[in-house]
């Protein structure tokens, strides 16, 4: 086990909340902030203008009779409450974010830099296309990338997160069906149990119907049962698997499961959220694979989280390709050129899923971020995403129950077995919270009870790695003694404990205004 910093108690209890309360509510550098209508009042303001004289607005009858009420603050008071509430955020810049499934990495800041080149970050989509043709050449360069990585001869570059491509994949299915004649017929989509989430909504959004496939003791598509699904062909449309699945683990009967499918007379389609486990090391066109989308956002490095921004490419077999939408992108004598009409190359697209033609700021930081690692360095980015993963289980399946047995892809996956009776999963979160980290991926995926899910990365140090496993060290031997007061936890956040389920059904979503103090009568 690593040291421990000399004179920090090994575990938060509530005596320890009590003494560290303080009359200001602030701790140490951390400075208490309440809401803007707390700190700010209508009648204050950072500026002081003029009233504009001989002015008339054009709003006639609906202007505005009363004030909005809204609060205003100095300018210091306004930096200080935004920089106190930036100190209640954790964040990739500030320590490991162990967030599985969702690869949580440092963002290279060549990336940033390159993303706000004016010729870049200036343009419009509806400039005339002789005035972006960097822009474009970015584009057609970035798909090579994508397309030689996974060995498939095309991209659908416009879908803008990993859902988007998804759906991107599934229409592309779809239309492959309705040129066959077949779309009436073969309305069954196949998905593992281990798959995201995000996999059987797309399925039903496209018309298709669902069939689960379990899993297996390992971890992986139940072959048996997958089988038995197979038994009836005429109506299946394909299987929509994630690899890595969500257990993090390599489905290893994936060849076998793409002969299956397509003689079957279905489409495969992989759920490339995990690419990042395998670039450079496996093409998935190899494999057998339809349709694959892939997350610049995870796999490339691009800023994740907050709801954005994101990007999802979509990768085709030569099967699925002539119904690739539009826009996309061609070159000849005169340059670069965006195909937009579903007519001549394009006629066989099952359309167009965004206005315009994708995420400009994703595409030059994912293609910055391949230029700067070569196809070595892309490599070298799975195996150390994978070997870091490994490096977690090792360390902590002395005192956590890791999920399946042997080797993990790019996480590691542990169940709550450990824990005594009354300790539960989301106990070890907030525990985790007071030891300054952002808690893993809880109760995901459903497969494992009170599942732990950790993300480690390929940017993490062994120092940063050990701090954080010292940490989830000690918290697991609390939850296997049955520690009370971790019931409590967390003491040292900004926010204590909350009830989940009631703020779930009953969020507090207006600001209401203390009443105010009776005046006693004289």
């Amino acid at each position: 086990m690593g040291m421990q910093t000399i004179g920090r108690p090994t575990a938060p209890f509530a005596s320890d909340a009590i003494a560290n309360d303080t009359i200001s509510g602030s701790r140490g550098l951390l400075q208490h902030e309440g809401l803007i209508f707390e700190v700010g009042s209508p009648d204050k303001t950072g500026v002081d203008l003029p009233k504009p004289k001989g002015r008339t607005d054009r709003l006639g009858g609906v202007a505005r009779k009363v004030d909005t009420g809204l609060p205003g603050l100095t300018e210091p008071e306004a930096v200080r409450h935004y920089m106190r509430l930036s100190q209640r955020n954790y964040a990739i810049d500030l320590g490991f974010f162990p967030l599985g499934s969702c690869t949580m990495k440092h963002n290279p800041r060549l990336n940033e830099k390159a993303a706000r080149l004016p010729g870049f970050a200036d343009i419009h989509p509806m400039q005339p296309q002789s005035t972006v043709q960097g822009a474009l050449a970015l584009i057609d360069e970035l798909a090579t990338w994508l397309k030689t990585l996974t060995g498939m001869p095309a991209v659908a570059m416009s879908p803008k997160a990993g859902a988007h491509g998804e759906l991107c994949g599934m229409l592309a299915i779809r239309q492959a069906l309705i040129a066959r004649g077949e779309a009436g017929t073969r309305k069954r989509v196949l998905v593992p149990a281990s798959a995201h989430g995000t996999n059987p909504a797309t399925a039903i959004q496209c018309g298709f119907i669902v069939d689960e496939i379990k899993a297996d003791a390992r971890g992986r598509v139940d072959m048996d049962d997958f089988k038995r699904k197979l038994e009836h062909t005429d109506d299946v449309a394909g299987i929509m698997l994630t690899n890595p699945n969500t257990c993090g683990l390599f489905e290893t009967d994936i060849k076998e499961i793409a002969d299956l499918i397509h003689d079957a007379g279905g489409y495969f389609y992989c759920d490339g959220a995990n690419f990042n486990a395998i670039v450079g090391r496996v093409r998935p066109g190899d494999l057998g694979i339809d349709a694959m989308h892939i997350n610049l956002h995870k796999t490339f490095s691009t800023p994740h989280g907050g709801g954005g921004p994101g990007s999802g490419p979509t990768v085709l077999s030569d099967a699925l390709a002539p119904f690739a939408p539009v826009p996309y992108v061609t070159y000849d004598n005169d340059g670069y050129h965006l195909i937009e009409q579903i007519e001549g190359e394009a006629s066989d697209a099952f359309g167009r899923m965004v206005a315009f033609h994708g995420q400009m700021g994703m595409f030059v930081r994912a293609l910055a971020y391949m230029l700067s690692h070569g196809a070595d360095g892309l490599k070298q980015v799975a195996e150390d995403a994978v070997l870091n993963a490994n490096y977690v289980q090792a360390r902590l399946k002395n005192v956590m129950t890791p999920a399946f047995d042997g080797f993990c892809m790019h996480e590691a996956l542990f169940s709550d077995a450990f824990t005594a009776d009354g300790i539960e999963t989301i106990d070890i979160a907030k525990a985790l919270i007071d030891e300054g980290y952002h808690p893993m991926t809880m109760y995901f995926p459903l497969v494992v009870h009170g599942a732990m899910l950790i993300e480690p990365t390929e940017t993490e140090s062994k120092q940063e790695l050990d701090r954080f496993c010292d940490a989830l060290e000690g918290i697991a031997k609390r939850a296997a003694a049955g520690d009370e007061a971790m019931k409590g936890a967390p003491y040292l956040a900004p926010m204590k404990r909350l009830d989940e389920t009631l703020a779930a059904r009953k969020p507090v979503l207006k600001w209401t205004p203390p009443a105010p103090e009776a005046i006693a009568a004289e």
